[in-house]
């Protein structure tokens, strides 16, 4: 298992991050550059308002490349499914339908990378509590989660795995 500071995603999350990374760099810090540029062209800058915005703006974008470069260098390639698991149980990338014993609801869950969760897009870390709970389970099984609001039981109704 990896350790925490690892970032678990697929190879497609971390081209987007590297594009996204380019885009900062490149593109976006030149156009804030030129936001620092103009506003210092206004005067004053202890009552520029439009200056302080543009180095409010730069200040998240440095912010923001430097969080990129961390998920780079510690991003964990993994694969869609975890080819060592038997067909049934549920692992990263598995696709489970479970049943929400208390409320009578049905869902569907993704597990993914805790790079790649959209929990409204039905896609969820399996370091998430959700996702460790059903994690090496089979269908047929009821899995406790622990929630703020008190325990969770769900039924696992199906694993697709591909």
């Amino acid at each position: 298992m990896a350790n925490s500071n690892r970032f678990k995603m697929s190879q497609e999350r971390l081209d987007a991050i590297k594009e996204e990374l380019y885009y900062l760099e490149t593109v976006r810090e030149k156009e804030v550059s030129e936001l620092i540029k103009e506003a210092r062209s206004f005067g004053d800058l202890s009552e520029n308002s439009e200056y302080d915005e543009a180095k409010t703006e730069q200040g998240k974008l440095y912010s923001k490349i430097a969080e990129l470069k961390v998920l780079i260098e510690n991003a964990e390639i993994v694969d869609k499914t975890d080819v060592d698991a038997p067909k049934d149980t549920v692992t990263l990338g598995s696709i489970v339908k479970v049943l929400d014993i208390e409320f009578d609801e049905e869902d569907t869950y993704e597990i993914v990378g805790s790079q790649e969760a959209n929990p409204k897009a039905g896609r969820i870390s399996d370091d998430s509590p959700v996702g460790r709970a059903l994690h090496s389970h089979r269908a047929g099984d009821t899995v406790t989660v622990a929630a703020p609001a008190g325990d969770v039981q769900l039924k696992i109704l199906s694993v697709e795995n591909n």
